[in-house]
């Protein structure tokens, strides 16, 4: 279908453009932005005016719960908020049941996926068989069916020996690996130690348990040379230690989650079991470490970190209620906070839930790594548009997601979020339509 949209502000962080104007859309590719050609015979014509148009968003952290987990989120409801809230690419983590941790799973999750023409999915594979954390996965095999990296997701991994063994083999071969740091021994709490935890008698995590994990990593990739993704920071030591790697010339990356970026162990207030997140909710001095470093590059990339978690696991007093939150579709509302908070211009903020995370996937998305996450004459038309004047309470029944449950409408006084989406263009077909 051809499509026009007219009128907008677009805007591709990666290129810098930002300017009123035209995208023209055929055969699933822009076919120009700005002026568009006379004979441009547009099927449909979307008015943009007061609008912004921009590249899909990209997101490295987001639970699809199938296979395994339906009764918490569906790959059809759960793809269909991504839809919702401009994601047209994600990275799904292999901790499904089964975990991705053998090529004929991932091959299903994927046609699946492709079936339902409502966003990219690159899934990872599990670095350890059934990440027990015993056995290495076949690799090249999981690679080959469309693993963009390997990954424990939270299940921890204490075998330094065979934690170097795969990074040297993920070396060899050109693979990520991406691993969340945290302690095996010392992340077994439900809160970040602090004295908010130790009011409400809740066991904690103290800060090393992130920061003695990275100085394991930081020396394993500094002997092995392997390309690191570190998963959802939450301490202001933990960026310290990664801005030291970083100025080393390490390949080291790394994302925040939305949670962590926002919020702090005080929300947890007296009890509110929509604040049990993975990792925790820390002070406001890692807060504010993690927001700056975001800004400043340190951080990579902002993620939703989406968790749909279903209302018997989240009714439990908090020790007991399952971590997680739904996230998708509030990605883009909270990055535009934080860059507004930030004093950041509307594309320096986009880039990062669009370019950035793309840098992180390198040539892992094959065709796609040269116009994904970003507006390009040529290159898939993987589009975001929203109205960035517009602001929303996030409720229960406006979610699509099938989790409920966000720390961020935890109360009818909730802040009210800006930025709402308006349509959302996968590869030139519309995914998600509210205007």
């Amino acid at each position: 279908m051809k499509i026009l949209i007219h009128g907008g502000r677009v805007i591709d962080p990666a290129s810098g453009h930002d300017a009123l104007g035209d995208v023209a859309i055929a055969d699933g590719c822009i076919v120009a932005i700005g002026a568009v050609p006379l004979d441009f015979a547009a099927e449909r014509r979307v008015d943009a005016r007061g609008l912004v148009v921009a590249p899909g968003l990209v997101d490295l952290a987001a639970r699809l719960r199938e296979p395994g987990h339906e009764h918490e989120g569906m790959l059809e409801s759960e793809l269909n908020a991504a839809a919702a809230g401009g994601v047209t690419s994600l990275v799904c983590p292999p901790d499904t049941d089964p975990p991705l941790d053998e090529p004929g799973l991932v091959d299903m999750l994927k046609f699946r996926a492709r079936k339902l023409s409502l966003c990219r999915l690159f899934p990872l594979g599990a670095l350890t068989r059934g990440l027990a954390g015993e056995v290495l996965t076949e690799m090249a095999e999981l690679s080959e069916s469309g693993c963009v990296g390997f990954s424990q997701a939270e299940a921890g991994l204490a075998d330094t020996q065979l934690l170097m063994r795969a990074l040297q083999y993920a070396a060899t071969f050109g693979y990520s690996v991406w691993l969340r740091p945290q302690d095996v021994w010392l992340g077994k709490g439900v809160a970040a130690s602090g004295a908010v935890a130790t009011r409400l008698g809740l066991s904690g995590v103290p800060v090393v348990a992130e920061t003695i994990a990275l100085h394991t990593l930081i020396e394993l990739v500094r002997v092995t040379g392997a390309r690191v993704h570190l998963c959802r920071l939450s301490s202001a030591a933990g960026v310290a230690l990664l801005r030291r790697a970083k100025a080393e010339g390490l390949p080291i990356t790394a994302d925040v989650s939305i949670n962590s970026l926002h919020l702090t162990d005080v929300d947890i207030g007296y009890f509110n079991a929509a604040m049990r997140l993975t990792p925790p909710l820390r002070q406001g001095g890692d807060r504010a470490a993690l927001r700056a470093a975001l800004a400043d590059g340190t951080l990579d990339a902002l993620v939703s970190d989406h968790t749909p978690v279903d209302s018997d696991a989240k009714t439990l007093p908090f020790g007991e209620a399952e971590p997680g939150a739904t996230g998708l579709e509030l990605l883009l509302s909270l990055a535009l906070k934080w860059g507004a908070d930030s004093g950041l211009s509307l594309p320096a903020t986009l880039a990062k839930v669009t370019c950035d995370p793309l840098r992180v996937l390198g040539n892992a998305l094959g065709s796609l790594s040269d116009s994904a996450g970003q507006l390009v004459v040529g290159g898939v038309a993987d589009v975001c548009v929203f109205d960035p004047e517009a602001v929303w309470r996030v409720t229960p029944g406006v979610l699509r997601s099938q989790g409920k449950h966000t720390p961020f409408a935890f109360d009818a006084t909730a802040t009210a979020l800006p930025g709402q989406v308006r349509m959302t263009l996968v590869a030139g077909t519309v995914a998600f339509d509210a205007t």
